[in-house]
């Protein structure tokens, strides 16, 4: 008899890998193993297969294996609803969820496209953006009330399905007795354990059962399970074997629920983990000295995967709440607009900046909780429909407005032709800023005559800076030639020599100078460099100069100031230098009046007579120094830059 014991299990094991035939071999302890286990898969949350995921049964997932990917983003939007339609009718709402939820997000993302070539097309038209509203599409209608059939018929099969979970639940139990029956039977050994076979493949093959009876059912189970193995007294060599691969298996297992803490998806590796968590308790029981390590290890891992789902959730939550609370806030932004006062065109224009930013802002912030997130969105929605309808209201109110806006643009219009020949570069383009200026200004004008009025404004100004610029591209040619001029004018200067004649020579210094100041400009690049070696030239010709240091001092500063002509901002640097000169002035003047009210006191003391010739020489000093500052004073107030 043990004979065919062992070979009957042998080819058992070999046809069926391992099963869950002598699961129970360690004695009592294997129960509590497996009402561990039971505890550890309810606490993670394996087997809630209710109606949202029933497709986790082995025959859902061969349909879903079976069935090849369709690419609905291909489908247009009435492909879309005939598909949903068919798909509907003809084919098992478990197997379909999948096909529902593309079509449906297909079906919506290609409504968004159209509506938006709707909303191109009608701004292209001459339209305003915040006018358009789409039509009701019936489309969109039929799909919802197939979404609703689709839910309807959902519901039923979930309805259905817990039906069978208590009918599975029942048979299980069935089989629980039938377990029963099998302990003590005084029949041949092979016969028993086919019997016994049978029940299992039998429990393997039915379906769900109600989760609050999983744990309960299942220690039952392994309790009968264990008596029969008991009770048939499985040889050694069978049992060792089994509980080898059940440890590799359960080594395995292992493996795989550790990599799992190796990926950020903490959703996908959590449904993983229920997986695994059911071929854990299918596997069956390993040996006394391994089990402990093996269920700690599982166990640890698990835990780990578990507060990852668990943080990633809060963090979902806290998340939503946050986007709430920045949804509520655009919402009362909005709201307090519809409140305020709009007067005017420029506010309207700065209101609808203001709200069209917000609309952005709305776009970049994630979704609120479900429970509130329709009601927020609606609620904006509301806010934003509020604020462009009273901008209509405005503008449909403000027609004269308008005709008066239409008259000031004709006359910027007629300002801006009147300069477009101007050869005034610098002076017409200041004037042609501020006429675009008052135009952005001006509010709005009767749509029909706005794209010819700014036309004709575009026109003139257009004009005006097309000629502009063709001056300013053959500006660098004279440039160059200046540069020429100029370099002629140094050298020239270098060899001049003075003659006799002292009133001559000024002559010539100031007919040097006004050559220079009638040479236009030079490259920028060479205008410092330029400007140096100009200034060295005539500072040689002064030290050559034969006149007294006060008029050489006069004479080199008003060739200083005629330089300062052709620079820019020459009229600031006069100024600083005007003040600094003043400033200077009052301060000799201030030193004269102290030094000549010292010589009375020297009189009386020592030494008197070179103390107040060494003041008096201070005060002669001070005085020349005060006529050059008064000269250079006079030159700047005379020179008009």
């Amino acid at each position: 008899m043990k004979k065919e014991t062992k070979k009957s299990k042998e080819d058992k094991i070999e046809g069926e890998g391992n099963s869950m035939k002598n699961e129970n071999q360690d004695s009592p302890e294997s129960v509590i193993e497996s009402a561990e286990e039971n505890d550890l898969v309810n606490d993670s949350g394996d087997q809630k297969t209710d109606s949202k995921n029933e497709e986790s049964t082995g025959k859902t997932e061969a349909v879903e294996n079976d069935i090849k990917a369709v690419d609905y983003g291909k489908f247009s939007v009435d492909e879309l609803v005939s598909t949903l339609s068919i798909l509907i009718a003809g084919r098992p709402v478990h197997e379909i969820r999948n096909d529902v939820d593309h079509i449906k997000t297909f079906f919506y993302k290609k409504l968004r496209i159209e509506s938006e070539t709707l909303r191109k097309k009608f701004i292209d038209d001459g339209g305003v953006a915040e006018d358009f509203k789409p039509e009701p599409d019936p489309r969109e209608e039929d799909f919802k009330g197939l979404l609703n059939k689709y839910k309807s018929r959902k519901y039923e099969h979930n309805k259905q399905l817990e039906l069978e979970k208590q009918t599975n639940l029942e048979e299980k139990y069935k089989i629980i007795e039938g377990l029963k029956g099998l302990i003590n039977k005084e029949e041949s050994i092979n016969k028993t354990f086919q019997e016994f076979w049978e029940y299992q493949n039998k429990w393997r093959s039915i379906g769900l059962v109600p989760q609050s009876k999983l744990k309960d059912l299942w220690e039952n189970y392994h309790y009968h399970v264990e008596k029969f193995y008991d009770f048939i007294k499985i040889n050694k060599e069978l049992r060792d074997l089994d509980l080898r691969k059940n440890m590799e298996a359960k080594m395995l297992l292992c493996e795989k629920t550790e990599t799992l803490l190796l990926k950020d998806d903490s959703v996908s590796n959590f449904r993983v983990l229920q997986k695994y968590h059911g071929q854990w308790r299918e596997i069956g029981p390993v040996h006394i000295d391994i089990k402990e390590q093996l269920w700690e290890r599982f166990k640890i891992a698990t835990a780990k995967i578990n507060k990852k789902h668990q943080q990633y959730y809060e963090d979902l939550k806290s998340t939503l709440k946050k986007n709430l609370e920045a949804k509520t806030e655009l919402c009362e932004k909005v709201e307090k607009m519809l409140e305020e006062e709009t007067p005017d065109h420029k506010i309207w224009v700065r209101k609808s900046k203001e709200v069209i930013d917000i609309q952005k802002t709305w776009k970049t912030i994630g979704f609120a909780p479900k429970k509130f997130n329709n009601q927020i969105y609606e609620r904006f929605r509301k806010a934003c429909d509020g604020f462009f309808s009273q901008k209509r209201d405005f503008y449909a109110e403000n027609k004269e407005l308008q005709k008066n806006n239409l008259q000031l643009k004709m006359d910027l219009c007629i300002q801006a032709e009147g300069i477009q020949g101007s050869e005034e570069w610098k002076k017409t383009t200041e004037e042609l800023i501020l006429l675009q200026k008052k135009w952005k200004e001006i509010g709005p004008i009767p749509k029909k005559y706005s794209e010819k009025v700014w036309r004709r404004f575009r026109t003139a100004c257009d004009n005006f800076f097309n000629k502009k610029s063709e001056y300013y591209s053959t500006i660098d040619q004279k440039y160059d030639l200046n540069l020429v001029a100029k370099n002629e004018l140094i050298e020239k200067i270098d060899k001049h020599q003075f003659g006799e004649d002292v009133k001559k020579s000024f002559e010539d210094l100031k007919d040097f100078q006004k050559q220079w100041s009638e040479i236009g400009f030079v490259p920028i690049k060479k205008k410092e460099e330029i400007s140096q070696r100009y200034r060295k030239s005539i500072d040689k010709l002064f030290d050559r100069l034969e006149v007294d240091d006060e008029k050489k001092s006069v004479l080199r500063y008003k060739n200083k100031l005629e330089g300062l002509k052709s620079v820019s901002r020459g009229k600031d640097k006069l100024e600083g230098e005007r003040e600094k000169f003043v400033s200077r002035l009052k301060q000799l003047e201030s030193d004269i009046i102290l030094w000549e009210n010292n010589i009375g006191f020297f009189a009386k003391s020592k030494n008197a007579d070179s103390m107040i010739k060494e003041v008096s020489q201070k005060i002669d000093q001070a005085k020349e120094n005060l006529r050059v500052l008064e000269k250079k004073i006079r030159m700047i107030d005379d020179l008009n830059l």
